[in-house]
């Protein structure tokens, strides 16, 4: 074996340091938890995902960079027509898709055909999460899934190239803000055609297995940037568009690399290997801080953490079941042993900074062992009672730093309280998703960072229809919260959505543990990048400075 002395050792480390460098002026390297699932919005749900398709397609409308202002995109304005049963947008011209085709009305309605068009086995909400709880319905529905009289989509049409009108089933006041969502961007119909898009097969687990390209290495939209190459496990490569419409990208190239250990990632920016990354473990934020050449940037606390509840698993079918898996939770131990200081505990679904976060009548339920075995013996389950507990690998989240350690603790809490935990994981790409979201999972650790500032995109998202993630039928709530979506008196909205946040808690299809504030972690020459509630940031705005 060959033995290096120290001083070539370092000399050596030095120089593989500087050669991942990438040239300061032109590329930044980004670390992510892991790689993307499909370039293709309507297809994902995941922050992983939605980060590189965030720079590659545009919607009708945005969001005001680092807030959940909603802004003009591809359209300039809008306007609801009388009763809010549709929308008119008057669309930008002179705009391109990345494969030069052009953008006009046709190209919206196209994609908004395609999405209430889409073959069964997309019909999933492990597939089409977002098309499902925002518009909920499909024209032609596979067997179980909801069809035209579901749908808040009614059609399409244009009026020349440039305006386009679309009409809903019902006046939906969150609609605006469910377009500015990502997963909602136009693409080029030439390419989603032509790469056959919508091709492929959805396995067991309810994961996509495209067999055409768009969403794997032709994805074209109107962004500043554009694909130029993936490697799963190794990186993705993003090229600054230079025909694009509005003010061009400051770098000429944006690399994605997917480092899943939260230590690895810290290292990768200390080496220089990365120049930034996302999901800094709080355990590491001090050590960021402490650094001459490195910074942290925060985000607001615009996430829930929650333990998933699958009532199709008896006996959480029975509220008391379920209220004893809420006092068997140690959420208080959880927040403060893994979110140093940056975690607040949630005692309902929505972040304060929310409307509709209710302040009074939520039900309480602290860690209570004894209690929980009370209502488990109340409900006539035999001690202690067997459940299977599920949790992702490979992964951190802006709500869920590490969430191995979180199902440990929660486990051990349960443990304590009735409960026999048998855990399972999978990879977060692609297996864990699918499992949670086709309803195979009994409890399980996930979250959501809200996509818009609106109740509607936390409590409509997840609760306002039947959910395979939940499995639960409840009309009474149901109904709440498409009332609440309904009204456009904005004080009588707020009340709507409170009494949905206590009918929730109530309820409970799932129990809330934390609100966090994420961290960023860059290298202090790195600017223009503003950190967003909703964890979507365009990378179009970054350069060096000194």
């Amino acid at each position: 074996m060959l033995v290096v002395p120290a001083a070539l050792a370092a000399i050596a480390l030095l120089a593989a340091s500087a050669a991942a460098r990438p040239t300061a002026s032109t590329t930044l390297v980004f670390g992510t938890a892991s790689d993307p699932v499909v370039l293709d919005g309507p297809l994902v749900s995941d922050g992983e995902s939605l980060r590189p398709i965030d720079q590659i397609f545009e919607g009708l409308v945005g969001l005001k960079q680092g807030t959940t202002t909603i802004v003009p995109a591809l359209a300039t304005k809008w306007k609801a027509a009388p009763g809010g049963h549709s929308w008119t947008f008057t669309l930008r011209q002179g705009v391109k898709f990345q494969d030069g085709t052009t953008f006009n009305a046709a190209a919206v309605c196209f994609n908004f055909n395609r999405w209430y068009n889409f073959p069964g086995p997309l019909q999933s909400d492990a597939v089409s999460y977002y098309w499902n709880t925002v518009f909920g319905g499909f024209a032609h529905p596979a067997a179980g899934n909801p069809g035209p009289d579901k749908s808040l989509y009614k059609g399409c049409k244009t009026k020349g190239s440039s305006t386009v009108t679309i009409l809903l089933t019902r006046p939906s006041s969150s609609f605006i803000g469910a377009l500015a969502l990502t997963n909602f961007g136009i693409a080029s119909p030439a390419a989603l055609k032509k790469y056959k898009a919508d091709a492929g097969t959805v396995d067991a687990n309810g994961v996509f297995h495209p067999s055409g390209t768009f969403g794997t290495q032709h994805p074209i939209g109107t962004g500043p940037y554009m694909l130029k190459s993936w490697t799963v496990g190794d990186k993705l490569v993003l090229v600054a568009n230079p025909k694009y419409w509005g003010k061009k990208a400051k770098l000429n190239q944006i690399i994605f690399k997917p480092i899943s250990d939260n230590a690895a990632r810290l290292q990768a920016l200390q080496t220089g290997e990365i120049q930034g990354y996302d999901l800094v473990d709080p355990a590491d934020i001090g050590t960021v801080q402490k650094s001459s050449s490195d910074k942290i940037l925060n985000r607001p606390a615009f996430n829930v953490a929650y333990v998933g509840i699958n009532q199709k698993f008896k006996p959480f079918d029975n509220p008391l079941v379920r209220q004893a898996l809420a006092y068997a939770l140690d959420r208080n131990s959880v927040v403060k042993g893994f979110y140093a200081g940056r975690g607040q505990v949630a005692n309902q679904f929505l972040p304060p900074l929310v409307t509709g976060y209710a302040t009074k009548g939520v039900p309480s339920y602290p860690y209570n062992p004894t209690k929980a075995k009370q209502l488990l013996q109340k409900a006539g389950v035999s001690l202690p009672l067997s459940v299977d507990f599920w949790y992702p690998t490979n992964v951190s989240r802006p709500y869920m730093p590490d969430p191995k350690k979180n199902a440990e603790a929660f486990g051990a809490s349960l443990e304590n309280s009735g409960f026999k935990v048998t855990f399972h994981s999978a990879p977060w790409r692609p297996d864990y998703l699918g499992t949670v979201q086709s309803g195979k999972a009994e409890l399980y650790l996930l979250g959501w960072t809200g996509d818009f500032g609106d109740p509607a995109n936390f409590l409509n998202v997840h609760f306002g229809a039947p959910n395979d993630q939940f499995g639960f039928n409840n009309p009474s709530l149901f109904n709440l919260l498409r009332r609440a979506d309904q009204e456009t008196n904005l004080a009588k909205r707020a009340e709507l959505y409170q009494r949905a946040s206590v009918q929730v808690m109530t309820y409970l299809p799932m129990v809330p543990y934390v609100h966090s504030m994420p961290a960023l972690a860059f290298q202090k020459n790195v600017l223009g990048y503003k950190p967003s509630p909703v964890s979507l940031e365009p990378f179009s705005t970054v350069y060096y400075g000194k």
